[in-house]
């Protein structure tokens, strides 16, 4: 470490966020680099981002734009960092992110440390059966709509290094490029897709959110994953003036909650009293909504439960539709285990925590997938109906081939 540096940030800092990021991995900023790439001249590649960002004198290249078509329609924008920038990025994210978590409410779930997505899920199971009414929250292109100067203004209450407040003020200012080579230097929002973006929005949303609402609404309870909010309410009237008081809130801070995608529910099963036009809402990939079901004890009625929704099931579908079928007629089974296993097993370990047999139910997709395959490979196969009896015998004989086959699997889980 240098003395004639203007900020002393010891080599090891930019080595260890190296690894996080190799360790993620993540595509080609602007620059084309990968990883690979970059790792060809690693040695002289991390001394130079260290001797620039120790300098002063680093300055982030423009971001990728990649725009990806929502299932839903319309289109998420993500902004890709060169490789190097993300390295910087997590150098920043690692020195400042103790003392910003610290300061979360325990019921901010998105990308922190020791938190998670099925926290967030059971949470909300628990007092879905306490609060009869919910508050679904859309907020419309946050990511691409942050204050800048609300968000510094909160940066600056927990981060004091000038070298820190020096990058993430460049990194919100870094120009974007378009497919075409256009750029854009950015008035608001921060990139998604970015490395520190995720904790700088959790940040910008624990003041213009969780702070507010412990302040001016102390009884409502709720869970936040990132952007993704839902707010339990005792009743509706109650449900609809803090949909109203949100609604002023964010637009005073350059938010704006989405008009047809923020609902009020009921969420309550048994028999309901009354007719409610909304009873079911979408949380972190899973429809909470009444289902008939018959329970371990074999008592059979309406509760209010979750499973994976209709939106999360599309996509597990049209993945595995998109998987190179026609080249695996020349492969072996095991190839296609090899590369479809990890997928399927994250797909089964996230969607049971409530509902297993409906994540069963959209996996038979890919079984229905194999059945095809094995009728155009073994031509003794005359008819759709003797493959899908081929992977059957299969199924039955090795059920440690694919995840979703293993007889545990089929247990119940409703409660």
């Amino acid at each position: 470490m240098s003395e004639t540096k203007s900020f002393q940030i010891p080599k090891h800092l930019v080595y260890e966020a190296y690894k996080r990021v190799k360790a993620n991995q993540g595509g080609a900023g602007v620059d084309g680099e990968s990883l690979k790439d970059f790792e060809l001249d690693l040695t002289n590649n991390l001394y130079m981002l260290w001797n620039r960002l120790s300098s002063g004198s680093y300055m982030p290249p423009p971001v990728r734009r990649v725009e990806i078509e929502k299932t839903t329609g319309g289109i998420r924008k993500l902004g890709i960092p060169t490789v190097a920038d993300r390295i910087a990025q997590m150098v920043v994210k690692r020195q400042i992110e103790p003392e910003i978590d610290a300061q979360f409410h325990p019921d901010s779930y998105g990308y922190r440390p020791e938190k998670s997505a099925h926290q967030a899920l059971q949470k909300t199971k628990q007092r879905c059966y306490k609060r009869a009414w919910v508050l679904d929250m859309d907020i419309k292109g946050f990511f691409d709509n942050i204050d800048h100067e609300l968000l510094m203004k909160a940066v600056r209450r927990h981060v004091k290094e000038s070298w820190h407040l020096l990058y993430i003020q460049r990194w919100l200012t870094a120009p974007i490029q378009y497919r075409d080579g256009s750029l854009e230097v950015p008035q608001k929002g921060t990139p998604q897709g970015g490395v520190i973006s995720p904790l700088l929005a959790n940040l910008f949303l624990h003041y213009v959110f969780d702070v507010w609402i412990g302040k001016n609404w102390e009884h409502i309870q709720f869970e936040r994953y990132a952007d993704d909010i839902v707010c339990h309410c005792s009743t509706e009237l109650g449900a609809r003036k803090l949909k109203a008081a949100l609604d002023e809130r964010f637009r005073s801070c350059g938010l704006q909650l989405h008009p047809d995608k923020t609902i009020i529910a009921y969420c309550k099963g048994g028999s309901r009293k009354g007719d409610y036009p909304t009873v079911t809402f979408d949380f972190l990939g899973y429809t909470f909504q009444p289902r008939w079901i018959k329970t371990r004890k074999g008592v059979q009625g309406l509760y209010f439960i979750a499973a994976i929704s209709q939106k999360a099931a599309k996509e597990i579908r049209d993945e595995i539709n998109s998987w190179a079928w026609r080249y695996w007629c020349h492969k072996e089974l095991v190839d296609i285990r090899d590369f479809s296993r990890s997928r399927l097993s994250g797909w089964l370990n996230y969607f049971s925590l409530f509902g297993r047999s409906y994540i069963r139910n959209v996996l038979f997709h890919f079984d229905r997938r194999l059945a095809r395959w094995a009728k155009k490979k073994y031509k003794k196969l005359n008819t759709l109906m003797q493959a899908a009896r081929r992977i059957n015998f299969a199924r039955a004989h090795n059920p440690g081939v694919f995840p979703h086959w293993k007889k545990e699997s089929m247990v119940k889980d409703w409660t």
